[in-house]
């Protein structure tokens, strides 16, 4: 009995010291992997998924990173426009009512870019990026939806008599430089250097215009079929052939100048002349901010994120003119993104720098209202319908008639800044949300390649948002124009003063013009080499 109960005791203390043997080797080796990594020691893959990386310099075991990435990105969207009627007709609103079921065209876009990209380290997880995409064509058309090019008279009717564009419609190629951008990535937290925590970066990136800005354009020109209000000493003989991108303010849209003139009886002058570039650019400089998170767990890699795009017009580009007092809506749209996604790594092996990760990812966009390039921005905005053509002025004044400033207190004012219709439209605020996947296969310690699809859906809205009145400026009579109300002891009230950029053939219900059924397929393609 005694010698059993000798021997137990002897092997529980054999066991207890063995165990706290393994115990501590097992502290000894997670305390190793905390410790400064040997120069003399091979370092592994350890960057996380393509979103949250940054490339870094003077590293334990790397002074300097670069990278350079070239990649071939195309782009095919595609929407159905409508527009409102108040036609009574059968199918269509009656009793004062509108309806967006008249069905305009379906508009196409493709574009091909080319996407260059350098990452430079300036220390521990701090790089400098600078990237410079490139559209190498971007064609856009307009074609009939449902046999609307039938009904174009209809559909297409701007003031009486007059049709605002034709179809079908195709706008001339675009190429060039879309932006320069050049950024900073900050990585806050990285994961590879304590793995108790996520990898975080934040960044900021400036876009700046280098380029021809956008501009309307036909490429189809034809004799104007609108000719009740051009001027007969316009210089030309024969049939009027419209140019392919007239200046706005160039009234008979024919390259040539000559006079205008309006119902009111004012002769307006067509000042210029010449033809412009179809421009590729948004003539606008952005900011952009953005922070991302990751946490690698065996073999997923969940991450999320939000981004914001602010966008500046330039005074070169078209936007420099509806900087008004009586405009609403003066600015490009402001962009928020949501993005949550996971990255799977189904093979890797880290020592040979190789790995093989699937990208699977969700972006939320929140558009705001704001002046855009709209899917009708070239067929608008070179259209020939005079009431396009003929420029809106930017104020109005008191009445200086005294036979007639009773009934109408507020008339144009003929010396302030005329507003030529560009193009540019203000576009109602709505969401888009893109579903997308990556293949990312990196080969080696220098090189990697990815390959990429995503499927966009944009929520319907409407294209020709803008509002007859500004009511923040509503009490002075003599500047309201059209904007007051009626009394009854026969006075007015202002409600506003009018808006320059409001045009009535476009913008008021009952004539809008609608996108919906919008979507896009992206297809990409980089490779990127790592120094």
């Amino acid at each position: 009995m005694g010698y059993r109960r000798i021997h137990t005791r002897t092997a529980l203390r054999r066991a207890l010291g063995a165990a706290g043997a393994l115990g501590l080797g097992l502290l000894a080796g997670r305390a190793a992997a905390d410790e400064p990594r040997k120069v003399t020691e091979p370092h592994v893959l350890a960057e996380p998924t393509e979103i949250t990386q940054v490339a870094d310099a003077f590293d334990d075991y790397d002074t300097f990173d670069l990278h350079i990435s070239l990649g071939y990105q195309y782009t095919s969207k595609s929407a159905k426009i409508f527009r409102e009627s108040f036609i009574a007709q059968s199918g269509l609103a009656v009793g004062g009512y509108t309806s967006n079921s008249m069905n305009v065209a379906e508009y196409a876009e493709t574009t091909h870019r080319l996407n260059t990209r350098a990452e430079i380290g300036i220390f521990k997880d701090i790089a400098l990026v600078i990237r410079v995409p490139i559209i190498l064509k971007n064609e856009r058309e307009l074609k009939g939806l449902d046999g609307s090019e039938g009904q174009q008279s209809a559909i297409l009717q701007g003031a009486p008599g007059e049709q605002l564009f034709q179809l079908p419609f195709k706008s001339p190629p675009r190429s060039g430089v879309e932006y320069l951008a050049v950024g900073l990535d900050l990585g806050i937290m990285n994961q590879a250097r304590d793995f108790t925590k996520p990898t975080w970066v934040f960044g900021v990136e400036g876009r700046f215009d280098v380029s021809e800005p956008m501009h309307a354009c036909n490429d189809a020109p034809n004799n104007l079929n609108q000719t009740t209000d051009i001027d007969a000493q316009n210089n030309s003989t024969g049939p009027l052939t419209q140019r392919k991108c007239a200046h706005p303010s160039d009234i008979n849209r024919n390259g040539i100048g000559g006079q205008f003139n309006d119902p009111s009886g004012i002769i307006l002058e067509g000042n210029q002349t010449g033809e412009r570039d179809p421009g590729v650019s948004r003539g606008v400089t952005g900011l952009e901010v953005h922070t991302y998170l990751s946490k690698r767990i065996k073999y997923i890699e969940p991450y999320g994120g939000v981004k914001a795009l602010f966008e500046f017009q330039n005074d070169s580009s078209d936007y420099g003119q509806t900087d008004l007092k009586g405009s609403l809506v003066n600015h490009p749209p402001l962009v928020g993104t949501m993005i949550l996604g996971m990255a799977v790594i189904p093979w890797e092996i880290r020592d040979a720098f190789q790995r093989v990760t699937l990208d699977f990812r969700f972006e939320g966009n929140y558009y705001t209202e704001g002046r855009d390039y709209s899917e009708l921005f070239d067929a608008l905005g070179s259209s020939d319908a005079p009431s396009l053509r003929r420029p809106n002025f930017a104020e109005y004044k008191a009445n200086p008639d005294p036979a007639t400033s009773a009934q109408n207190p507020s008339v144009a004012n003929t010396a302030s800044g005329k507003v030529y219709f560009t193009g540019l439209t203000d576009v109602q605020q709505h969401g888009a949300y893109k579903f997308s996947t990556q293949f990312t296969w990196q080969a080696g310690e220098y090189v990697k390649f990815n390959l990429g699809a995503g499927y966009t859906l944009v929520q319907g809205h409407t294209i020709t948002f803008d509002q007859a009145c500004n009511p923040d400026f509503s009490n002075n009579i003599g500047e309201a124009g059209p904007c007051r109300n009626t009394l009854r002891n026969g006075g007015f009230d202002p409600t506003g003063i009018p808006n320059p950029n409001f045009r009535h053939v476009t913008n008021v219900p009952g004539r809008r013009f609608r996108v919906d059924d919008s979507n896009a397929l992206d297809v990409w393609l980089n490779a990127t080499v790592m120094f």
